[in-house]
């Protein structure tokens, strides 16, 4: 069998067409069951005024850039007013802009502009914990216990004779207890309080109506600007067993952030009347408004129990995410996906990277266990191998952007970053790093700002060439601007995926799994679209037929290790 025609296009198609209007469409036909969304992560997309970290007006700047790579939508990492003990994820208010990112009236110009150009916008939201320096926590530490105030957090007394010993065993998904003590007004020692995370980031009680309300009031808030849906930070984690008993775990915290142990503190029940009541609230406004859960799960099954019909409308696929570079690991999370989601009436989701995973360039080459939220460092085991990290994250893109369903992507992945592994000790923020001591790494090497012009300073991520994290010298040849003049690089490549999808309608479709082509193999037809995917040892005859997208150039004859291809088959 020989491919007897191969598209080389000399310049990248355009993406094809604009979304539908800013609406409320049929059932089932809504915007995010077959939109690509693209993760910002705002200290670290672009800088507009040269202090190093990322801002709203450095994302508006850019609006054009993400329009013509071709995506539908985009969601913004916490930009709220935060002391940023937890790069924004430890929110003190949920209604305004922190000044590092701008103001609302920036935020306001943002969203506009990028609905201008048929973008929709996807907020964070961070409902399991606020800052510690939030005004009701202030308030709570003031209070007495069994106060209101401190009822919208979890405090408890300490166990043992004095009470020094934590309320019970759970330990943080950072590292260290779960649970800080607090000092009495008068310097004794007081109440405990529970914080899965950092202790900068007290856990609310969501038994608590004023929690309740209060969240409903922040949703409205932020749709009432116009923003087009929430991805819901520890969507599994709001609701805590009753009692707060001891947890034994079978597997280390961290691993998913526990999503793979059942515990008193993950996935209970009781939080998807917590989603029913948002689904309610987003239904009072038009234009489709979509709410996306981060629930770390351990199987696909439970992962779509978040997403039936009265609840949210996509949920992460991070049993795909974690998915190596294995045929018939590949073929087996699909496939399970394809059934679990649709059977619930949503979409299937897709995701290979993002700000808390090791980058995906990095992460398909390691050649030792790296449990998530660990990250990867100067000294861990089994370093990626570059080469073959990109070409199995050009191989697996390839494959994802065919499949039928929503995508996620993360910035700086259409250029091919691979994770940062060498950066200092001093120059690391992430929490883990510091709560563990230096055993774990943390999530800093997925979050290095992004390279935009190769002569620049900072690459172009900053006027100033200040950087909050420091930008590795590969960078210079990974810059946006680069790539533009290249045909074979990752950007072009994923911007004929985007344009070809839409063009092909592949979100939409249908797959079929196409036998004969070995275990070690990925081949479906998607509508028109034959894929292949060769993650065997030994180049693959391939059809006869015209090659449309190719992960990596080759002659059209045989298909080699680690490339993936789009194709219409005679």
């Amino acid at each position: 069998m020989t491919s007897q025609q191969t598209s080389s296009p000399l310049t990248p198609p355009a993406a094809i067409g604009r979304l539908a209007p800013i609406g409320r469409s049929r059932p089932g036909a809504e915007w995010w069951r077959t939109a690509v969304i693209y993760q910002i992560y705002p200290r670290s997309f672009a800088d507009a005024t040269g202090d190093g970290i990322g801002d709203l007006p450095g994302i508006t700047t850019h609006l054009d850039d993400l329009r013509s790579l071709g995506v539908d939508a985009v969601w913004l990492s916490p930009f709220y007013r935060s002391p940023q003990h937890d790069a924004g994820y430890d929110v003190a208010d949920y209604r305004d802009v922190d000044p590092l990112f701008g103001t609302l009236a920036d935020f306001d110009e943002m969203l506009a502009a990028a609905h201008d150009r048929g973008i929709r916008v996807i907020v964070d939201l961070v409902p399991n914990h606020s800052s510690d320096e939030h005004v009701w926590f202030r308030e709570a530490l003031a209070a007495e216990p069994g106060s209101a105030a401190r009822a919208r957090y979890l405090f408890r007394d300490g166990r043992g004779p004095a009470g020094d010993e934590p309320p019970n065993n759970w330990e943080s998904v950072f590292g260290g207890a779960a649970w800080t003590r607090t000092t009495n007004p008068d310097g004794t020692p007081g109440q405990w309080y529970l914080h899965l995370f950092d202790a900068s980031q007290p856990d609310f009680d969501w038994a608590n109506p004023e929690v309740q309300e209060e969240f409903r009031g922040i949703l409205r808030f932020w749709l009432d600007r116009g923003v087009d849906g929430f991805r819901v930070d520890v969507a599994h984690g709001l609701v805590k067993t009753d009692g707060l008993p001891d947890h034994f775990p079978v597997v280390a915290l961290g691993d998913s952030m526990g999503g793979h142990d059942e515990s008193p503190y993950w996935g209970q029940e009781g939080v998807h009347e917590i989603y029913r009541d948002w689904h309610r609230v987003l239904a009072e406004y038009d234009g489709d408004r979509a709410l996306c859960a981060e629930a770390w799960l351990p199987t696909v099954d439970r992962t779509a129990e978040w997403v039936r019909s009265d609840e949210m409308h996509q949920a992460f696929n991070f049993p795909y995410l974690m998915t190596e570079w294995d045929a018939a690991a590949i073929r087996e999370v699909i496939s399970e996906s394809l059934r679990a989601f649709p059977a619930v009436g949503a979409p299937a989701t897709w995701v290979l990277s993002n700000h808390d995973v090791v980058r995906h360039a990095s992460r398909l080459a390691l050649t030792a266990e790296n449990p998530q939220g660990h990250g990867i460092g100067p000294d861990s085991p089994g370093k990626p191998i570059p080469a073959v990290g990109l070409r199995r994250a050009r191989a697996a893109t390839t494959v994802m952007l065919a499949l039928p369903g929503s995508a996620y992507l993360y910035q700086g992945e259409e250029l091919g970053l691979p994770e940062v592994v060498d950066l200092p000790g001093d120059a690391r923020q992430d929490p883990t790093w510091f709560r563990t001591d230096g055993e774990r790494y943390g999530r800093d090497g997925c979050r290095v700002p992004v390279p935009w012009s190769a002569a620049a300073p900072a690459y172009g991520f900053s006027p100033s060439g200040a950087s909050w994290l420091p930008q590795p010298a590969e960078w210079a040849r990974l810059a946006r601007d680069v790539q533009e003049t290249d045909p074979d690089s990752t950007l072009w490549l994923y911007r004929t995926l985007l344009a070809t999808r839409r063009a092909e309608a592949l979100g939409a479709g249908d797959l079929t799994w196409l036998n004969g082509y070995g275990d070690d193999v990925i081949a479906f037809r998607n509508g028109n679209v034959t894929v292949i995917a060769n993650a065997s040892d030994a180049p693959l005859p391939l059809p006869s037929g015209t090659v449309l997208v190719a992960s990596e150039p080759f002659d059209g004859g045989s298909l080699p290790v680690d490339v993936a291809v789009w194709m219409l088959v005679d």
